[in-house]
């Protein structure tokens, strides 16, 4: 995919090459959307939101990494999503239900794991996502930006128009309130993934 050309020719109106930058990137924007939002439907309307606003505002785009434009956009869109919700807070049917249908998987099991460690896998990553969505905006959004998207602190300082010291101070934080909830919530991880009493 020649990602410059695409954007080049979308820049000039082609729908079809934009659609295909859409299609390349669509998930990675969609889970990071869903792990911030830890609701199918919102992470869904952050989504289509993302690519609407990239679309207007493609001429804005200096160069450099496109995903991470992309992803600094989706972060935006649910930092205002989450706002909104503070200021009209609503409970969602797909929130009461547990939301069961969003995509959890954080990895791709490997073709030697056998049905019960696929499905101690997943528990945790349940349990581990239910602990993220515990966190203040500020920490879930630099967790999921370093831990689950593996940026480094200078992108995430630029997402989020902060600074490297607050994104290490965010990270840390919430990293700290993500094990005391595991910790807290031991009873309910596999036997796999059990902490031990120290916190190790």
């Amino acid at each position: 995919m020649d990602e410059n050309a695409l954007i080049q020719s979308a820049r000039k109106g082609d729908l079809n090459a934009f659609n295909t930058l859409v299609l390349a990137y669509q998930h990675q924007v969609y889970n990071l959307a869903y792990r911030i939002m830890a609701e199918q439907a919102a992470a869904e309307d952050a989504t289509q939101d993302t690519f609407i606003s990239a679309y207007k505002n493609l001429k804005s785009f200096r160069g450099g990494s496109f995903k991470s434009w992309l992803l600094r956009i989706v972060t935006n869109a649910c930092y205002d999503d989450l706002r909104r919700r503070k200021r009209r807070p609503a409970t969602s049917l797909d929130e009461m239900m547990g939301d069961q249908e969003g995509d959890m998987e954080f990895d791709v099991p490997s073709a030697d794991d056998g049905p019960e460690t696929v499905m101690q896998r997943r528990e945790m990553i349940d349990l581990i996502q239910t602990g993220i969505t515990t966190l203040p905006d500020d920490q879930r959004i630099t967790l999921v930006l370093s831990d689950v998207q593996s940026m480094s602190y200078e992108e995430i300082a630029e997402m989020t128009h902060t600074n490297v010291g607050t994104v290490k101070s965010r990270l840390s934080r919430g990293r700290a309130r993500l094990r005391e909830y595991l910790q807290a919530h031991g009873e309910l991880l596999p036997d796999l993934y059990r902490l031990e009493s120290n916190g190790a």
